[in-house]
């Protein structure tokens, strides 16, 4: 598997398509389409945000990062899930963690969705702690943080 790199132009599709894969199975357990699934990856692409890694030429995941001044935003991070297990989850995670300290940021956050149990569980893991839950645009919204040491 290579290091994540920017998503190029002509990419937006295979992206839009590993996100439909990765994000499919929560359609019933949330009665619609996670809002990952309707992002503009074109516009992400163009404003350097999304983030790729591939495997035998095809794209296997993506992180999509925005520099919000004070922190790093992660917008979405989607692993194809036939590789679920494989530690490609926490290689986007380190991806993430060393673009905040490139970008001289101290902290990371993220959302997801209150249903999405596995997730939560994975960032808690991963150090980041809950900081808020609220609903937004008829989603159960849970924020979390992350603080890195200097």
């Amino acid at each position: 598997m290579s290091p994540l790199r920017p998503a190029r132009p002509g990419e937006a599709e295979a992206i839009r398509a590993l996100v439909e894969r990765a994000y499919a199975p929560y359609i019933p357990l949330l009665g619609r389409r996670p809002a990952p699934m309707d992002d503009d990856f074109a516009f992400r692409i163009s404003h350097g945000q999304a983030h790729v890694m591939e495997h035998g030429g095809a794209i296997i995941a993506l992180a999509v990062i925005e520099d919000r001044g004070t922190y790093l935003w992660i917008e979405d991070l989607a692993v194809e899930p036939s590789l679920h297990g494989q530690g490609i989850g926490r290689a986007l995670l380190a991806f993430c963690e060393a673009e905040a300290r490139r970008l001289g940021l101290r902290e990371m956050r993220l959302l997801t969705n209150e249903r999405m149990e596995r997730n939560r569980a994975i960032y808690a893991r991963a150090g980041f702690t809950e900081t808020e839950r609220r609903e937004e645009a008829g989603y159960r919204r849970v924020y979390m943080v992350r603080r890195l040491d200097t």
